[in-house]
């Protein structure tokens, strides 16, 4: 039986392999190295060494190659404020929330605060709206916000633990606390928009019950959103439908949660078309996943590999997180789920010491985090 694992949370603009306009040299990795690149988050200087563990199975070792790769990921890819975009240096706040260090011109600082406290970044846009704080869509952009509410999708659900919805954030140099971007949300919401990451918020932030009247006069419901979410495509929508399903997870979770811990198989309207679709997309994962523990670069369309690593680490990353999310402890404990993990520690170690896409990094580290935090216990990162 699949028990939905608590409100944890997921993507990036294009889900491509590389953003558009930069270098596309594609990685050939033989008997273990790395030949090459495209930029995208780079290792500092010597950041890479001591990086690779003794690929070893059991589960100690696998714990103690996820902190390595996790510490990598973090201090030995500094961002830096002066030429990172928002799209990136967010990605990292939704792996790290406030241990993300962050380069600026005055020295080193956390990304989240620096965010918060109304620091310049390319692509963080924020106005204020008719019913709140508004954070610009720049479809396409590789700096900016290109999805509804994926600022706050993700704000939610950064770290471990995610921010409060009374979080102070600074606009323009006045003062708002995230609800001002939570209740445009609420206003903006329509019939047939994407709402991905409007529900990752809605979940996060508010009981389960909640009713609310948009701009257009329409009253909707967290289960509203998830029904439209839970009808919505999956192989066409962003990275292969791995955050639509999240947010499905998390809103899911906190329905649970809010009724004392319904059962599955005892859903109703849009919360059961939301377990059905999960479960659909679990299983589907689980047969499509490759010999060596990789998930399908096809996502849940089709199985398939690549000879580009990065393809592989965007799909088996994303695919990951969303499973870690979904599936209880038992589940969690599976050889297949326990290959999936090795698997991606081995690809995050086998790139790092070059350039990697941030958006297929940050999410293949946020999953290993949730993942380390149910089964490694107390090990140290």
């Amino acid at each position: 039986m699949t028990t939905f694992y608590g409100p944890l949370a997921a993507p990036v603009h294009s889900c491509r392999c590389w953003l558009p306009g930069w270098p596309t040299l594609t990685l050939i990795v033989l008997a273990g190295i790395a030949v090459g690149a495209a930029p995208g988050c780079s290792p500092t200087a010597d950041s890479a060494v001591g990086v690779a563990a003794e690929r070893a199975s059991d589960e100690v070792n696998l714990c103690v190659r996820i902190d390595r790769a996790l510490a990598h990921a973090r201090d030995g890819r500094l961002l830096d404020q002066r030429v990172t975009g928002a799209w990136q240096v967010v990605h990292g706040i939704l792996a790290f929330g406030d241990e993300l260090p962050l380069a600026t011109a005055g020295g080193k600082t956390t990304a989240l605060a620096w965010l918060l406290d109304g620091g310049a970044l390319r692509g963080w846009r924020l106005r204020p709206g008719s019913q709140g704080v508004v954070a610009t869509i720049e479809e396409g952009s590789t700096t900016g916000q290109g999805h509804p509410d994926q600022w706050i999708g993700y704000l939610a659900q950064c770290g471990l633990d995610g921010l409060s919805v009374d979080t102070p954030i600074s606009v323009n140099g006045k003062l708002h606390t995230l609800r001002d971007l939570l209740s445009q949300a609420q206003a903006d919401i329509r019939p047939g928009r994407e709402a991905t990451w409007t529900l990752m918020a809605l979940s996060a932030w508010l009981p389960p019950e909640s009713s609310w009247t948009s701009s257009d006069g329409r009253t909707w419901t967290i289960e509203d959103v998830v029904a439209m979410e839970a009808a919505a495509d999956i192989d066409g929508a962003a990275c292969g439908g791995c955050h639509r399903l999240f947010g499905l997870v998390q809103a899911l979770a906190a329905h649970r949660a809010g009724v004392n811990g319904s059962e599955q198989g005892s859903e109703r309207g849009g919360w059961a078309e939301a377990e059905a679709r999960i479960e659909a997309c679990i299983e589907i994962a689980r047969r499509h996943q490759q010999p060596d523990g990789s998930f399908s670069v096809h996502f849940f369309e089709r199985p398939g590999t690549s000879a580009d690593v990065f393809a592989r680490l965007g799909a088996t990353g994303h695919i990951f997180e969303f499973l870690v999310a979904a599936l209880d402890d038992e589940r969690l404990a599976e050889p297949w789920v326990t290959r999936a993990a090795t698997r991606l520690v081995t690809l995050l170690e086998q790139t790092a010491d070059v350039d990697v896409e941030c958006g297929a990094l940050y999410h293949a580290v946020h999953g290993l985090r949730l993942y380390r935090e149910r089964v490694c216990g107390t090990a140290a990162e």
